[in-house]
């Protein structure tokens, strides 16, 4: 930053302005408007979230309000339009804000409501970096990763500036917020980051490829649901031939609505295939955790124990019972508390067969007709019509 002109004394040039509130860009900014919209929020009454710190939540008898806070964009949602009104008009007084808006377009998310439920999607994102990457006129294939030959880190010739592969791989990461059909494919090529290679672009460049051909896919959020929380766990043992380490997996379902997912490498290497799934579901239940309090939060009651699917016989055994002690008296002990939460009645384990395993779309490579069965299945599809 340098001294505006017009402020500079002429009897003291090397004299500088004193900062009396934080600029807009500087690095310390958010955290100060943050802590600002936060003081003003809890008098307001709002409750800052332990789940997520970024929400906050009024409750008035049977009426709720949230708040969703990201450095300067705020979503303002409830279930009483007249109590989201005197809300935004008090952020109005207080503060310096736009006009509020019907949710449409968030983040780089793009909002499609209609009387079935909520389309969200990226579609002008994916149609951003494809014209970034002169790919808007690509030909559109039918999966995001070929099946062979299979990547590693020694394919292909070293690219000689790998700063546009890793702004390519970055922009995949956010778009697989409501595309999981990619995040296996994005979490196999964010592995090569630190040394991406000519065979490493041109499977990044696939994905532009795939994605050119179904921009207005999306996750749907159906407007009648239940409150039930189901996951699936998987884990693909010694998955990578370059350190054998196993990737783990996991799709969480509110009802028939998908809520989360993820798909990364474990920390280390698994000796069995049924440690390798033992640990996804300790990493599955973590989460659902992390979902049931912020539910409890949000005032929405879970009659129904979670339950996680696992295909593996072996870890879902082990979940409730203290089984083949011996082969697993090296595993870290976090990852026991899976079984203190069964013995609680907080969670529950059952084994599913492996052809209704969804979370293998998260963790292996299919060919065409199955990986479009997949995607079907978890729920990537197009907005409905309005």
């Amino acid at each position: 930053m340098e001294q505006p002109p017009e402020f500079v004394d002429s009897d003291h040039p090397s004299y500088v302005c004193r900062l009396r509130k934080e600029i807009y860009g500087l690095k310390k900014a958010p955290r100060a408007w943050y802590t600002k919209s936060k003081s003003y929020l809890l008098n307001l009454e709002f409750i800052n979230s332990l789940a997520d710190t970024s929400l906050f939540i009024l409750r008035r008898g049977k009426t709720y309000v949230y708040l969703l806070v990201y450095v300067d964009d705020i979503l303002v949602i409830g279930n009483d339009k007249s109590s989201i009104c005197n809300i935004l008009q008090l952020l109005a007084d207080r503060f310096s804000v736009k006009d509020p808006e019907d949710l449409n377009y968030f983040l780089g998310i793009e909002a499609h409501r209609t009387d079935k439920g909520l389309h969200l999607s990226q579609r002008k994102y994916i149609l951003d970096f494809l014209h970034r990457h002169n790919m808007l006129n690509a030909k559109p294939v039918a999966t995001p990763m070929a099946s062979s030959p299979k990547l590693t880190l020694q394919s292909g010739l070293a690219l000689p500036d790998g700063k546009e592969y890793r702004q390519l791989v970055g922009s995949l990461q956010y778009l697989s917020f409501t595309r999981p059909d990619i995040s296996f494919t994005v979490n196999r090529l964010s592995q090569f980051m630190h040394r991406p290679t000519q065979e490493h672009w041109q499977a990044a460049k696939r994905i532009l490829g795939y994605l050119a051909g179904i921009t207005t896919h999306g996750i749907f959020f159906s407007a009648k649901n239940d409150h039930t929380l189901q996951a699936f766990s998987d884990a693909d043992w010694a998955g990578d031939t370059h350190d054998y380490i196993s990737t783990n997996a996991y799709i969480v379902y509110m009802g028939t609505n998908l809520v989360s997912w993820t798909a990364k490498k474990q920390k280390s290497v698994a000796r069995s295939s049924t440690e390798a799934e033992y640990r996804a579901v300790a990493n599955t239940s973590a989460e659902l955790c992390w979902i049931s309090n912020l539910l409890t939060e949000l005032g929405i009651p879970l009659r129904v124990v979670p339950l996680i699917y696992c295909d593996n016989v072996g870890a879902t055994f082990l979940c409730a019972n203290p089984i083949f002690h011996s082969r697993i008296k090296h595993i870290a002990l976090d990852y026991h508390f899976v079984r203190g939460q069964i013995q609680q009645g907080l969670l529950r384990a059952s084994h599913v067969h492996t052809k209704d395993q969804l979370a293998d779309a998260l963790t292996k490579l299919f060919p065409r007709t199955h990986f479009l069965h997949l995607r079907n299945k978890i729920g990537v599809l197009p907005a409905p019509p309005s």
